[in-house]
């Protein structure tokens, strides 16, 4: 038995090492390579593996465990802020879908029941691999992260109604001649509604309640003991308690576990528990995914292949179709529209549980269940190759049909003062600029940037600042000073070069990227930029220094010492950029002269530089910094 695991654990991680990469490094992603391990090791590739189910249960606890993470991120506060989605997109997506596919599945002879049923378990979308594809992209925060997520949400929810209603579509032709289960299903077909209700009712405020009032006080004990490992048995305990609680009531393990995260959000130990469960969660999702591809009944496919391809084109069109009306809806941009319809329009882990129980309780005939599951584990396969599509062919040629159906402003102002890119980092510059009585032209590419700030009476113009015709339309032979404010590198450099060739009399003030990006400027005969991150990181070392016990005048000196030698070596770098050897022994050598320079600085008072700050140093400032810095 101990050989037979080990060999197992050997099998998975191994495929996993090899296939995943391998799918990463091509653009696939990790959730595909983890989908193709499955089905080269399983019953219908090298059969290395042949017993998928085991695997497979065991494997979902995964998804209890991302569930749980996202809870901790998640406040009630935050939840309620999110109701809009959750009613607004997530309810009408269900039942909307449902209701399509019902109709179908009735249209094609099968019993109203079993195609209510179907309906409802193929209206749901695979949580494990949404939120896969969106931790991996980072788009949690975006809109279309949280309207995603907010979908999943009430999927999950809607787990609970679904299971209650099950026992009571159950064909009459199969009563009494239902397959044998666990006795789990079994027991919660017999159980009333009024049973499932209170049974819930007391579970979720058993959760609450202990969640609020004595999970706390037991965590700062087990704290105060300093014994890690215990904690992190902590963190397991509370995911698995939550599971057992949810399976109780027939009800998404998942689900209880984002509760019992959310009720503990707000906790102190928040932190310390997403890093005791996080690397639990990343090794049995990505058992759960290659579970997935070995559970593919590839002889159902094989028999039926025609019926499973229009079953899986057809689930993928109908929720396609039915995701993109809701975000047209709710006024999404139709790259992030299209983005949102594709990663949910797949089947969901939580198909493959409700027809099992369906079948149970003699609701779907197992034939038809077993179409089902193969439909739902197909459709999760290709939901990385669309997001692939999507990333190479529609994305960009959205992006280019958006920006050309609207034709550039007609820009009739005169300023001295001309800003390319009105983000984050053009609207900080800009209000400088103004708030000294200076007018700028605004000029964007983005046309839901500039409707966005329409809002707040700013007048910023479309067009595209690539172009030489654009910008003298928007007076750039008259204009003093150009300010290239734009997010993406590329273009700030073309822009600047051709600025360079047609207006060779204006100021160009460049957004640069990095030092790379500083070189490339230079290159192009752009003198005076600014580095993304440089001055917001300086800011934030000074604060480090204060907290370290320097005096702020000397914390601020100290940073300005060290951006004139930073910038000194920039400068120095690019003369000999292209010399690696040559740009290598710079490095070590600005490092070891960095180190210099700042001692001299410490030690050293500038008397040209003394009246630039409101106190002096004095000898317990020398103490406080030589202490705090003995202490690095």
């Amino acid at each position: 038995m101990e050989h037979s695991f080990l060999l197992a654990c050997f099998i998975f991680l191994s495929a996993a090492v090899i296939v995943v990469p391998f799918a990463k490094a091509t653009g696939l992603g990790s959730v595909l390579g983890y989908l193709l391990a499955g089905i080269i090791i399983g019953p219908y590739g090298l059969r290395l593996v042949t017993d998928p189910e085991t695997i497979l249960h065991f494997s979902e606890f995964g998804v209890v465990m991302m569930l749980f993470l996202i809870g901790l991120e998640l406040q009630v506060r935050e939840l309620w802020s999110m109701r809009n989605k959750l009613f607004g997109l997530g309810l009408p997506q269900v039942l909307i879908t449902a209701m399509v596919l019902a109709i179908i599945g009735y249209l094609a002879s099968m019993p109203w029941q079993s195609a209510v049923i179907m309906g409802l378990g193929l209206a749901l979308s695979s949580t494990a691999i949404v939120l896969k594809i969106i931790e991996e992209r980072g788009i949690m925060a975006t809109n279309t992260g949280r309207s995603a997520f907010s979908v999943l949400l009430l999927q999950d929810i809607a787990v609970i109604p679904i299971l209650a209603i099950i026992p009571l579509l159950a064909l009459p032709e199969l009563a009494g001649h239902t397959p044998a289960d666990d006795g789990h299903g079994a027991a919660a077909a017999t159980e009333g509604g009024w049973q499932v209700a209170a049974k819930t009712a007391l579970v979720f405020a058993t959760m609450y309640l202990s969640g609020r009032y004595l999970l706390r006080p037991v965590m700062r004990f087990i704290a105060k003991s300093g014994v890690r490992e215990i904690f992190t048995a902590l963190s397991l305990l509370l995911v698995v308690a939550a599971a057992l609680l949810m399976e109780w009531i027939n009800v998404s393990a998942a689900l209880g576990a984002f509760m019992v995260g959310m009720i503990l959000a707000d906790s102190e130990y928040r932190h310390e528990l997403e890093s005791d469960i996080e690397p639990f969660k990343g090794l049995l999702l990505g058992l759960f995914f290659i579970s997935v591809g070995m559970s593919i009944e590839f002889s159902v496919l094989l028999n039926n292949p025609l019926l499973i391809a229009s079953m899986v084109a057809g689930l993928a069109i109908i929720k396609l179709v039915i995701l993109w009306g809701l975000g047209t809806i709710f006024r999404f941009h139709i790259a992030d529209r299209m983005l949102f319809a594709i990663i949910l329009a797949q089947g969901g882990e939580f198909g493959f549980v409700l027809f099992q129980f369906a079948t149970a309780s003699g609701a779907l005939l197992p034939e038809h269940a077993d179409l089902l599951n193969v439909t739902v584990a197909i459709s999760m396969v290709i939901t990385p190759i669309l997001i692939l599509i999507y990333d190479r062919l529609l994305a960009p040629k959205m992006v280019r049909d958006t920006q050309a159906e609207r034709e550039p402003d007609d820009i009739s102002v005169r300023n001295r003062v001309i800003v390319l890119g009105y983000g984050r980092f053009g609207q900080i510059v800009t209000r400088l600029i103004t708030a000294q009585g200076f007018e700028a032209t605004l000029i964007d590419h983005d046309a839901e940037q500039i409707d966005l700030v329409k809002r707040f009476d700013t007048k910023v113009f479309f067009g595209d600042a690539r172009r030489a015709d654009l910008l003298a339309a928007a007076g750039a032979r008259e204009a003093q000073i150009l300010i290239i404010a734009i997010h993406n590198p590329n273009t700030v450099t073309e822009i600047a070069a051709m600025v360079k060739k047609h207006f060779p009399h204006i100021t160009i003030l460049a957004r640069a990227r990095d030092r790379n990006h500083a070189h490339e400027l230079l290159d192009v005969g752009v003198k005076d930029f600014v580095r993304d991150t440089f001055h917001s990181g300086l800011q934030l070392g000074i604060k480090a220094l204060v907290a370290l016990g320097y005096e702020e005048h000397r914390a601020h000196r100290l940073a300005k010492t060290f951006a004139r030698h930073d910038i000194k070596m920039l400068h120095e770098a690019y003369e000999i950029k292209d010399d690696m050897e040559a740009m290598i022994g710079h490095a070590r050598t600005a490092k070891e002269l960095l180190a210099q320079v700042m001692e001299s600085d410490l030690v050293d008072l500038d008397p040209a530089n003394a009246t630039n700050w409101t106190s002096e140093k004095n000898t317990n400032d020398i103490e406080r910094e030589n202490k705090a810095r003995s202490q690095e």
